[in-house]
């Protein structure tokens, strides 16, 4: 909010809250740090942030309000959701008819008022307002929330419930509205998993947004006996089993979604613990270039999935999708001709016309035991979720060898730290080099949203990026790209950092894939047999021109699709 020093000098000299060689001293930093000189004016002591802003709204002509002791109704609160709230120092305050009234820190700033007003469709007045105002103001979104909750704040301890009594507390209205609220902003906030934390003294709730977790909100711990049986009463669920872990699952829906949620329940030495997955049933398939595969390594995968035999897997940790780009695969192999079985735990998500099998070690269906039938059941292609002992990884590969295309995962960190996790798991080498096509190894990045800040990298910057990767054979990718000029050295080019905007608080917005794909070339069949180290077939690999996947990610941090920043998080160790 910007005010002419001249005129701001005007109205405090006659208010007589600035003396004037104060004021000319404080002038003469601002326009040496290219500073506002009410910021200097503040840090220096010399006038109150509470008087410059009554100041400021004086001379715009823009009423001043103080929200420090003003509790806000709830339903007005809503109108600005908290994100745009928190990032833009907006909050909504007061609602008569069709006019809302706004306080914020800039009421001269027009771009958001005009996406409050088109978000809200009500006229909007903006006020001038504080910081700690903004911040008092902040703190009631979280008081809001537990609002929802109604009466269940209140409650008794449930610690002392028997069973039966348990039972009737999670059908009883306020226990309904918390599970239900959890879920529904879990999905308005884009969350893949809901993680509902219990001990006597309080109930933290947390949210994975695009892999990273947030805290949601925090309730009382007599609350979390009731939550807890009532996610065991959806999931079909033991209630008086609080000693073993369990694992359900139950359907969540209305008219505007359909998800299926994954319950897993943990006793730990405070209380229980439930993470709840979010999976969309009405979410379409990635194509495998939504997912971020491109150039070379997508051909190879496309290559491989046509060959009508041999061993396709993709390689690491939890959470970085393997499953999201199988069921992309499952996809491109989906035709009438082709006849696909699949042995899963859990099933994600329903393909039709494949034929999944659910996991159910408990009587006896292993991913062993599933892959035994599913080869008597004339398939074309297997899917196996997960390679996770010897007797699956020798099946996978027998399968393989007589004559079916065999998709699975493997929990390495590399693609090349799979060939020897297999041989770990008893694989015969010379077997595996018969049957293994491909592997792909990937990791999830988040996307950076449209509004975006270009920077190059300092000396320093480079210097500590060093430590990581070949920065030499990346620029040389980067050329070979044409994503830089032939003259340009790693400090010429453009990266990328988040810029925070109305639409995306964070300037992340959604995931995309960074991947190394590993072509099982006859060199490193050869290298397989010899049962090699896999840093060897790593470089052995890179020689015929795998690129890693940090190497990938640098070509997509300066394409702007996501930051080194986040390609250094998911992929160094």
């Amino acid at each position: 909010m910007n005010i002419e020093p001249k005129q701001l000098k005007a109205f405090l000299l006659d208010a007589e809250l600035v003396k004037k060689q104060d004021f000319d001293k404080a002038l003469k930093t601002a326009k040496k740090e290219n500073k506002e000189v009410g910021e200097v004016l503040v840090s220096r002591g010399l006038i109150s942030k509470d008087d410059l802003a009554r100041t400021k709204a004086y001379i715009l002509g823009i009423p001043f309000v103080n929200l420090e002791n003003e509790k806000i109704n709830p339903e007005i609160l809503k109108i600005i959701p908290e994100p745009i709230a928190r990032s833009y120092n907006i909050v909504a305050f007061r609602k008569k008819d069709n006019s809302l009234e706004v306080a914020m820190l800039d009421p001269k700033d027009i771009e958001t008022i005009d996406f409050i007003r088109k978000k809200a469709n009500l006229k909007i007045f903006p006020r001038l307002t504080n910081s700690k105002s903004i911040q008092q103001v902040l703190k009631q979104y979280k008081e809001s929330l537990r609002a929802e909750f109604g009466d269940i704040i209140k409650r008794e301890k449930f610690s002392g419930l028997k069973s039966r009594k348990l039972e009737e507390t999670a059908f009883e209205a306020p226990i309904i509205r918390i599970v239900d609220a959890l879920i529904k902003h879990a999905i308005s906030d884009r969350a893949s998993d809901v993680h509902v934390e219990t001990s006597k003294k309080e109930v933290i709730i947390r949210y994975r947004i695009d892999g990273i977790l947030h805290d949601a909100m925090t309730l009382p711990g007599s609350s979390g006996v009731g939550i807890v049986a009532r996610i065991k009463i959806l999931s079909s669920l033991k209630l008086d089993e609080r000693r073993l872990p369990q694992d359900g699952r139950f359907k969540f829906e209305n008219e505007k979604y359909k998800y299926s949620v994954r319950v897993s329940i943990l006793p730990t030495f405070k209380g229980e613990k439930v993470v709840m997955r979010l999976l969309s049933e009405t979410t379409k398939a990635f194509s495998l270039e939504e997912l971020g595969l491109r150039d070379e390594g997508l051909e190879n995968i496309q290559l491989n999935l046509r060959k009508p035999t041999g061993m396709i897997l993709i390689a690491g940790p939890t959470g970085c999708g393997k499953t999201t780009t199988l069921y992309s695969m499952l996809e491109i192999l989906n035709t009438p001709e082709i006849n696909i079985s699949t042995v899963e735990d859990p099933i994600e998500y329903q393909i039709p016309r494949v034929n999944q099998v659910q996991i159910n070690s408990k009587i006896g269906l292993t991913f062993a035991s599933g892959l035994r039938a599913l080869v008597r059941q004339d398939p074309d292609v297997i899917m196996v979720g997960e390679i996770r002992d010897n007797e699956t990884a020798s099946l996978s590969i027998n399968a393989a060898l007589t004559g079916h295309l065999v998709l699975s995962t493997l929990h390495t960190t590399s693609a090349a730290g799979a060939i020897p996790r297999l041989i770990d798991m008893k694989a015969e080498p010379f077997l595996l080099s018969s049957t293994l096509n491909v592997i792909l190894a990937q990791r999830l990045v988040r996307r950076l949203y449209e509004d975006k800040e270009k920077y190059k990298l300092n000396k320093e910057q480079v210097k500590e990026l060093r430590k990581y990767c070949d920065l030499k054979r990346i620029l040389n990718i980067l050329k070979e790209e044409k994503s830089v000029k032939p003259n340009q050295g790693i400090e010429d080019i453009y990266f990328y950092h988040p810029k925070p905007s109305k639409g995306c608080p964070d300037g992340y917005k959604g995931r995309i894939g960074i991947f190394e794909v590993l072509p099982v070339t006859e060199s490193i069949k050869e290298l397989i047999v010899k049962e090699v180290a896999s840093d060897k077939i790593q470089e052995q690999a890179q020689k015929e021109g795998m690129r890693t996947m940090i190497e990938d990610g640098f070509i997509k941090a300066v394409q702007g699709l996501t930051t080194i920043e986040e390609v250094l998080r998911v992929v160094v160790e």
